[in-house]
């Protein structure tokens, strides 16, 4: 018994200790390097529209001056995060506070992923164990991954709002497999009434939900179960819309910061794929183009949900990465959350047949990307298709890796299957 109760405290040592370094690190970045949060918060590759932490500040100022903020057309974002920032000391005056909010939701999504990755749900659903499940990382190491992932690092000292989103999203998953529908639906509201394509996760999230279900309180029928459940998700949204008109006095958010997403409206550039393309369509065929772009990112939710029925989790994965390639402002903070959810899924790397290539691409485009858009927009000597195009190949190599373990996966599963296949090399047809 002791023996136990010291590794438990090992355990807990080791992991105060990684969150204590991950937090010490950076508020050094923020505060021996002054000028770098504001440097990274003008990257286009760290904020969007949707998501800058400089739009937030001037829709703060307009807030607090009676004013509504989305007056001008600067932002976009969602209202209820004006107050919250309302509550913190001028952020020129004492800036301090408002890194610390930021450390501090790095560390709580740094968390969900621990317990995600010490529940086992990536190696044993409730309807499919994996033959190597044991081939997998900890909490301990997963956590490390995430808070000392350089994209992770940059996202926090550039200080977007798709922080938020993430936190939100990761605690939805924990919330899930912990048998707390109604908490996961709830997160999920807030993750959707963030940033609006949270939404798209919802089927997978209701079957991850119902496969853990805890015993006295399970339903029967799925039906009954998602039904209730979309009701949850429809009335925490209710809820937030409603608080968010007491605060704007007018509905005028809703085009402001969903519309804004819907119909890309602010071209400015970013590491996605829409907004090069929108710049160069012609007026007549743009409404067209953007029913076909939102039905593109749409579709894969209800073939991955059907064909990984076993792997709800897997589908929530893919579906982070689908996102990061194809959403109409993705940004790195997609691409740090992506990548810490595929390191859930350790025990199938041996599976993946292109992990040298991935990652070759994403630290090429890592370096290339800045410089490209440094010979267009500064140096002058470039032009949009350079930056274009690194961005291309940014997205070739997260669509490489989102099939590479789409295919680890379904090999995995199939090899269950098929005892007899288990090493052997297949073809694809």
């Amino acid at each position: 018994m002791n023996g136990i109760n010291g590794g438990k405290a090992t355990t807990v040592g080791r992991t105060a200790g990684l969150y204590i370094g991950a937090a010490v690190l950076r508020l050094a970045l923020f505060t021996l390097f002054p000028g770098l949060p504001d440097l990274l918060t003008g990257r286009v590759e760290i904020s969007t529209p949707v998501t800058s932490f400089k739009r937030l500040q001037e829709g703060l100022f307009l807030y607090n001056h009676n004013v509504s903020p989305y007056d001008g057309g600067v932002y976009h974002q969602a209202p209820l995060l004006l107050p919250l920032f309302a509550l913190l000391p001028s952020f020129a005056a004492l800036p301090v506070f408002t890194y610390l909010l930021y450390i501090a939701i790095d560390l709580l999504s740094a968390h969900a992923l621990f317990q995600i990755a010490e529940s086992g749900e990536p190696g044993a659903s409730a309807l499919y164990t994996s033959p190597r499940r044991d081939k997998r990382w900890g909490g301990f190491v997963i956590a490390a991954l995430f808070l000392f992932n350089p994209f992770t690092i940059a996202t926090c000292i550039g200080r977007p709002t798709s922080v938020f989103t993430t936190c939100a999203i990761l605690h939805a998953v924990v919330k899930a497999i912990s048998g707390a529908p109604v908490g996961a639906m709830v997160a999920l509201a807030f993750a959707a009434y963030l940033s609006m394509y949270p939404l798209l996760l919802l089927p997978p999230l209701l079957l991850l939900s119902y496969d853990r279900q805890l015993p006295g309180r399970a339903t029967k029928s799925l039906a009954q179960f998602a039904a209730t459940n979309i009701g949850v998700v429809a009335s925490v949204l209710g809820m937030l819309f409603s608080m968010s008109f007491l605060i704007t006095g007018s509905w005028e958010f809703l085009p402001s910061t969903y519309g804004v997403q819907l119909t890309l409206s602010d071209l400015a550039p970013n590491v996605g794929l829409w907004w090069y393309f929108f710049v160069e369509m012609f007026d007549s065929f743009r409404s067209f183009f953007l029913a076909v772009f939102w039905l593109h990112l749409s579709a894969y939710v209800g073939a991955l949900t059907v064909r990984i029925r076993r792997q709800p989790l897997v589908v929530l994965t893919l579906l982070l990465g689908i996102f990061a390639i194809f959403k109409p402002y993705p940004s790195i903070s997609d691409m740090s959350l992506f990548l810490a959810a595929v390191s859930l899924y350790r025990h199938v790397f041996p599976l993946m047949r292109y992990t040298f290539l991935v990652a070759s691409i994403i630290m090429y485009t890592t370096f290339l990307g800045p410089a490209f858009y440094h010979l267009w927009i500064y140096a002058g000597s470039g032009n949009a298709n350079f930056f274009y195009a690194i961005t291309l190949v940014w997205g070739l190599g997260l669509s490489l890796l989102v099939c590479d373990l789409t295919f680890a996966v379904l090999r995995d599963e199939w090899e269950v299957e098929r005892p007899e296949m288990v090493g052997k090399e297949i073809r694809q047809i």
